[in-house]
């Protein structure tokens, strides 16, 4: 079925919002400024009942708004290149993908054609769709799992706010050395490690307040006395690398971790894993609640374990 990238929404304005304003009512909504701006330069991007309107015109009970997000020309920089893609949902709003390992989530230096972005912009061509790229959730390039892509301004806007307010809950499954207690909380701060572009590391003074809630799923002990373990995260903050940073300074670093425990004869990258998003569709806000299982090369890990 043909995905259709432009959108029209409609509004029945109750007693409620009598005597509001264009511009008020959907910026309640989760309209920014900048769709304000769009719509205003749109032809009939907002309608009321059936008539061109200002965001200045005020609103009255009964009164239809009506607002068209026109079609957007597609991100100039990201080249449509094949990738299989695992579609896990997809609506007119938001579409959620599983990412496999090794795939960086948008181009950058020497990463211009092998990211999810260039596969998703296929996508899209083959549907004879114009599309814009926005990712809301960010992963590392070799954490798999679930990402949100917003398929249009006012998703994105609505999506964005909510990540801010920490209204996205999302969980992490990741194999860790050792057997860390059954659960527990990580509350230190995260700062760039000097010197470095990307490393970060635990730093009282400077850095930035970071918390991790995190509870054991399983343990195993190997024959030759090594033990791993599946733990289960979620985060209070959002900062670079915290659940790789927090679980090295608990004293329980994630495997296969290039930057803070390059341990390589379990797995090829670091154990980590985009388990489980929860969080209300920006449109409808209809609760959602998505979940993808941990990856082969993790579980392989875990063979002698009962998780």
């Amino acid at each position: 079925m043909k995905t259709i990238m432009k959108r029209t929404f409609t509004y029945s304005i109750t007693a409620e919002d009598e005597g509001t304003d264009v511009g008020s009512y959907l910026r309640k909504l989760g309209y920014s400024r900048h769709i304000l701006v769009h719509l205003k330069k749109t032809q009939n991007g907002i309608l009321v009942n059936g008539q061109w309107a200002y965001v200045r015109t005020v609103l009255r009970e009964g009164d239809v708004l009506s607002v068209y997000l026109a079609p957007e020309d597609s991100s100039p920089n990201i080249r449509p290149v094949y990738m299989p893609l695992s579609i896990v949902y997809e609506d007119e709003d938001i579409l959620i993908v599983h990412k496999e390992a090794d795939t960086p989530i948008h181009p950058s230096l020497n990463n211009y054609d092998n990211t999810l972005a260039n596969g998703i912009a296929y996508y899209y061509q083959q549907q004879g769709e114009t599309f814009v790229y926005r990712c809301i959730n960010r992963l590392d390039r070799d954490t798999t799992g679930l990402l949100i892509i917003a398929k249009h301004m006012l998703s994105a806007a609505v999506l964005s706010q909510m990540m801010l307010n920490r209204q996205i809950h999302r969980t992490y499954r990741a194999v860790v050395s050792g057997i860390p207690p059954e659960e527990g909380t990580i509350d230190a701060p995260i700062a760039r490690k000097e010197g470095s572009a990307i490393e970060r590391q635990i730093d009282f003074h400077s850095g930035e307040r970071a918390v991790t809630h995190f509870r054991r799923i399983a343990s195993v002990v190997t024959d030759t006395g090594d033990s791993y373990s599946l733990v289960e995260l979620q985060l209070d903050t959002g900062r670079t690398h915290q659940i790789r940073v927090h679980m090295k300074y608990l004293g329980y670093p994630l495997i296969g971790d290039y930057l803070y425990n390059p341990d390589y004869r379990k797995i090829k990258r670091q154990a980590l894993h985009s388990y489980r998003l929860e969080f209300e569709h920006p449109v409808t806000r209809q609760r959602l609640t998505f979940t993808d299982d941990i990856p082969e090369d993790m579980k392989r890990i875990l063979t002698a374990s009962s998780y």
